[in-house]
């Protein structure tokens, strides 16, 4: 599974448990995983240049996702917010208690800050094992196009991050 990535090992042991309670369903629940994690998600007029953001709200946080984006982005958005959530809590305090992303996954905070929150996000949307049983039904050798588009189809994410992901 995912669990040798760093950032799979800086996860939380209740929130790891969480995350593979969701991670052997395709396309994977996003809002599911949030509503269990106990973090409020909302579609938002956002500026456009704004992909997400997420904030302290109340006794928790809350996840604000770009409505005008695509279905994929908005997939892929909400599990880059939902990664800073599991790894950089203490980010997103010692940043007013609001981090906001924006279409290129930059927020301000450290650029090692926003790799981490893109790879777990890929691991939360395309998890390694569903992944690989995946490309084996579409003939598991060679990476075609059409292979592509029909992967990033099941996951429900952008054909470029389908092929990001397949590449790592």
């Amino acid at each position: 599974m995912t669990s040798s990535t760093r950032e799979w090992q800086k996860l939380r042991e209740e929130d790891r448990k969480i995350l593979e309670r969701h991670l052997g369903v395709v396309p994977v629940k996003l809002g599911a995983i949030a509503k269990d994690l106990g973090v409020e998600v909302v579609l938002s007029s956002l500026p456009l240049n704004i992909s997400g953001e997420i904030s302290k709200s109340g006794g928790g946080y809350q996840i604000k996702i770009n409505r005008h984006e695509s279905k994929q982005r908005q997939r892929f958005t909400l599990a880059h917010e939902l990664a800073h959530f599991l790894l950089h809590r203490d980010v997103i305090d010692g940043m007013g208690g609001k981090l906001t992303d924006n279409v290129l996954y930059r927020s301000g905070a450290a650029e090692q800050i926003e790799y981490e929150a893109n790879r777990l996000a890929a691991q939360i949307v395309m998890p390694e094992s569903a992944l690989q049983s995946a490309f084996r039904q579409y003939g598991g050798e060679n990476l075609s196009e059409t292979t592509v588009e029909l992967l990033a189809e099941q996951f429900g994410v952008s054909k470029a991050a389908m092929e990001i992901r397949m590449a790592a």
